[in-house]
């Protein structure tokens, strides 16, 4: 193809690309330090893990709006939480946030993709959903055969997709964050640098010590089923983890 017949972004794809590269330089600056300036954040699913993280972030500063077929049932998490948290439809969260928390049953991807792809686009997405037998169906197979990362960017497409928070169980978030002495680590995986820069930013932000595992693809190492599922580790621990797994 010559250059003048190749197809040129729009001019939402341009802004939203400076605005995400904007956030994560701003936030890289502080080593994940607390960030210097709020992020707002839609949450995709409130129930144990949406609400869970998405409190540490209003928590830490951060403007949250958190989501649900049925809006007004979240009224009492907003109302507790106070002047950061706010609630609203799916499409209500997606246009509120800079970054996306999703953490629904994994069957429900194909139809968020649908639904919502086109306004996904561009999106730093945290992915936290985990495919099981029981309750996902027939989607565990492409899960199994492709890796959980790259199916959620097949159903997602374009949205800057960092798995994280999907490894552990939302108890342990809550009891975890913030604790004393060394962080608890919370593995990442995703192909985009600026997203995984946001991710890790938020992650600490929700107080926890982020570690990147690798791109997408690795995002196996992690999920459910995986040789990292489950485990309570500090980052140095996690890290001596996944070198072993190289050997």
């Amino acid at each position: 193809m010559a250059h003048s017949e190749r197809p040129h972004p729009s001019r939402r794809e341009l802004l939203r690309t400076a605005s995400l590269a904007l956030i994560a330089g701003s936030l890289s600056r502080n080593a994940w330090g607390q960030t210097t300036a709020p992020l707002k954040i839609g949450i995709i699913g409130s129930g144990h893990i949406g609400s869970t993280i998405g409190s540490l972030w209003v928590k830490a500063g951060h403007p949250v709006m958190f989501s649900s077929r049925h809006p007004e049932e979240l009224a009492p998490l907003v109302q507790e939480l106070g002047a950061l948290a706010k609630a609203g439809s799916v499409a209500d969260a997606i246009a509120f946030g800079d970054a996306i928390l999703i953490a629904v049953p994994y069957k429900a991807y194909p139809q968020i993709g649908q639904d919502y792809g086109s306004q996904l686009k561009g999106k730093v997405v945290l992915d936290a959903g985990n495919a099981t037998a029981a309750r996902d169906g027939e989607i565990l197979n492409e899960v199994r055969e492709e890796g959980i990362g790259v199916t959620s960017a097949k159903y997602l497409p374009g949205a800057r997709i960092v798995r994280a928070f999907n490894a552990i169980s939302y108890k342990v978030f809550a009891s975890e964050a913030n604790r004393s002495g060394d962080r608890m680590a919370i593995p990442l995986a995703g192909d985009d640098k600026d997203a995984l820069t946001v991710a890790s930013n938020l992650v600490h932000d929700a107080g926890f010590d982020p570690v990147i595992v690798g791109p997408l693809a690795r995002a196996m190492d992690f999920a459910q089923g995986g040789p990292l599922y489950g485990q309570q580790n500090t980052a140095e621990q996690l890290r001596q983890k996944l070198e072993a797994l190289k050997k």
